[in-house]
């Protein structure tokens, strides 16, 4: 009697044929039961559903039923992926299925404008300004607003100070998900109050006799009709002269000069004095003859600042491993890389690295010192060569570097005391925007499909920017396929570190497999300030400076790689 009555109440009769109704069915579709929600925003889980007629619904989250329709709306309050379970019944039976949402941050764009916070302008001049944004999957707009008022739009614009005062302007970056902005200071002056500046890295040099040191400003105003003396000692002339002053002693010792610059604002004389002390030794007086301990290779890094890029700060290929926040880690780092025949790579223009020896390395005439690198056809990223002798005997490499000239010295095309400076990002995954002394900027590109460490900017430098100063050739980089696919960095003929050179690499190897390879360099081949040959029978440190700003699409920026040096005049 009870099997009969559940029979009924399961069953219909057809045709006087007993036949259950179908069981309720959940249809989750192409999503697959997932779902994703910004945080802050709402979803609504809506599966279709079969034999569903008269069901009831059940919406459970951790046991606890929060809904009973046929759809359920999940607000996503916190980020992170929560389990919805469904259940759906009717007098044939039941169906259930889990759920899941995906609560996930929002997109709000981040935005910088290049370069410092506060800008002071002379009255008539106009200044670029860019912006940057971090990369994401939503359309962004850019506008420009002065004081409120609403100039422009896109990455750029460019103010034109019309007006004496003090005026600020922002970039604000939209997209669906929000908007976020940045802002810079600008003072315009009259000519006759801008800021007189007449700066020096240093006010201690020192040299050897007879060669040429160079004294000159690392930032100098852009005044006219402003009057330079330079005294050498205190009952020397006064000799009128350039913003910079060129020192050469016959004899060793120590030498004062003093230099005065004096500019006239509104009828009265402005001056800036700065005093020198040059200290001059004989050359060689220093020189560390090699003992029967001496090794070929490099012994030490005293120095490694690399310019931002993508292998830097990177823990998979380049080895770092987040600990590397001050100088001394750093150098630690790319010591411990090279000894293990491992790539260093340098970032953008003007990235470096400083090695010596236990010895003082001699000049033969001939090849005297080899620096491993990583090129291959196809695949060159120079770097200048420098050398410098332990003048003073301290040790350390603070004496004059001198280049070694390659095949694009003194081109038209090749620049000497190009300077770049790097701004720390505001923000994890964002380009590392740029500006040179030549009035361009732009920007190490990001590429979150490869390296994707919070930032490109070196963790060890402090500062909110910094900028690298040397030789930069002309870029040989080129799009072979023509839409963007494969890149060839092109070789420089001779003279270059990490360069598929046909004659300094001294081998017909064509390396395909993108094996450690040397260039190798003359220590003959050096050139002064004012790219003429010096002699230097000796000399103790070496330093390797990505020689060119270019990247090459998708690969990313050119970067000199160095896996280590040696003194080739011992391995001969």
């Amino acid at each position: 009697m009870f099997l009969s009555v559940a029979l009924i109440a399961s069953s219909c009769n057809r045709d006087d044929v007993i036949v259950a109704d179908p069981l309720p069915e959940i249809i989750l579709g192409e999503s697959g039961g997932v779902y994703s929600v910004k945080v802050g925003n709402e979803v609504r889980l809506a599966p279709d559903y079969e034999n569903a007629t008269d069901a009831t619904y059940s919406w459970k989250i951790d046991g606890v039923e929060v809904g009973t329709e046929r759809s359920y709306i999940f607000l996503g309050e916190e980020i992170g992926s929560y389990y919805i379970s469904l259940s759906v019944t009717t007098a044939a039976g039941s169906d259930s299925e889990e759920l899941r949402v995906d609560v996930i941050r929002r997109e709000i764009p981040t935005i910088d404008i290049v370069g410092e916070s506060k800008v002071v302008l002379a009255l008539g001049s106009e200044k670029n300004f860019n912006s940057s944004v971090v990369d994401t999957s939503l359309d962004v707009t850019i506008r420009w607003s002065l004081d409120g008022e609403e100039c422009g739009e896109g990455a750029s614009y460019t103010f034109e100070a019309q007006e004496i005062g003090n005026y600020t302007l922002r970039a604000t970056a939209t997209n669906s998900d929000g908007e976020a902005f940045d802002e810079v200071a600008i003072e315009v002056l009259s000519a006759e109050d801008m800021p007189f500046m007449w700066d020096f890295e240093k006010e201690s040099y020192h040299t050897v006799v007879g060669r040429k040191l160079l004294i000159a400003p690392t930032q100098i105003s852009d005044t006219e009709d402003v009057v330079y003396m330079w005294q050498l000692g205190d009952e020397g002339e006064a000799i009128e002269g350039d913003s910079h002053f060129v020192f050469t002693a016959d004899t060793a010792g120590e030498y004062h000069i003093t230099a005065t610059a004096t500019a006239t604002r509104e009828g009265s004389p402005i001056s800036i004095t700065h005093k020198f002390i040059v200290t001059v030794y004989e050359d060689g007086a220093y020189y560390r003859a090699k003992s029967g301990t001496s090794s070929a290779n490099w012994s030490k890094v005293y120095e490694y600042t690399p310019a931002p890029g993508q292998f830097i700060n990177e823990t998979k290929t380049g080895g770092f491993d987040g600990t590397q926040t001050t100088s001394e880690a750093a150098i630690a780092y790319a010591e411990a890389r090279m000894s293990d025949e491992n790539w260093v790579s340098l970032g953008g223009f003007g990235g470096y690295i400083i090695l010596g020896f236990d010895h003082s390395v001699d000049n033969s005439g001939d090849y005297d010192f080899g620096i491993l690198g990583n090129s291959f056809k196809g695949s060159s990223e120079p770097g200048v060569v420098w050398v410098m002798q332990d003048e003073n005997g301290n040790g350390e490499p603070d004496d004059t570097w001198y280049e070694l000239a390659g095949s694009e010295t003194s081109k038209a095309e090749t620049i000497q005391n190009y300077a770049v400076t790097y701004y720390r990002p505001s923000g994890a995954g964002m380009p590392v925007q740029w500006s040179d002394n030549l009035g361009n900027s732009g920007e190490i590109d990001y590429l979150k499909q490869f390296h994707r460490q919070e930032y490109y900017y070196p963790l060890w430098i402090e500062g909110e920017s910094y900028t690298l100063m040397g030789t930069c050739l002309q870029a040989r980089n080129y799009d072979a396929s023509g839409n963007g696919s494969y890149w060839v960095n092109d070789a420089y003929d001779w003279g270059y570190a990490d360069n598929y050179s046909p004659i300094d690499r001294l081998t017909e190897e064509d390396n395909a497999e993108g094996e450690i390879n040397a260039n190798h360099f003359k220590i003959s081949n050096a050139i002064d300030f004012e790219c003429k040959p010096i002699h230097l029978d000796y000399i103790d440190f070496v330093k390797v400076q990505v020689a060119v700003n270019a990247k090459s699409g998708w690969l990313g920026e050119l970067s000199t790689e160095v896996c280590g040096m040696f003194d080739y005049n011992m391995t001969k």
